[in-house]
């Protein structure tokens, strides 16, 4: 091998490599780190929380059964109740005290939007 066999080989296993950590930096942290907060948002679940499930469904969690992994509900007036597992919560809505730091919306250039400032003048 020449020198120029030697360096191009390097070069296409650098471009190898880049194009594999763009995919995990892109496509499989984001996905892992979505599953992690899912699974710690239906292990932090409590008696009394408002849910959403995943076909839409709302309600308000009236058992937790760890054994088998399910949840029962309670929708409408009528107090109907529902058995669903764990994995088909989509949302918690109940706001459990947490601060939660409300972001202020800008456009571009750290420009407040024009939508935004008619909308605040018409709340004062």
């Amino acid at each position: 091998m020449t020198m120029d066999n030697n360096s191009s080989f390097i070069i296409m296993i650098l471009v190898y490599v880049a194009i594999f950590a763009a995919l995990y930096f892109f496509l499989i942290r984001p996905n892992s780190k979505k599953k992690k907060q899912e699974a710690e948002l239906r292990n932090n679940l409590d008696i009394g929380d408002d849910i959403t499930t995943i076909g839409g469904i709302v309600g308000r969690v009236v058992a937790i059964k760890d054994e088998e992994d399910a949840i029962v509900i309670e929708t409408g007036p009528d107090r109907t109740k529902m058995k669903f597992k764990k994995w088909c919560i989509s949302t918690v809505d109940t706001d459990k005290g947490t601060a939660v730091a409300v972001e202020e919306k800008k456009g571009f250039f750290s420009r407040r939007k024009k939508s935004d400032e008619g909308s605040e003048k018409d709340s004062k």
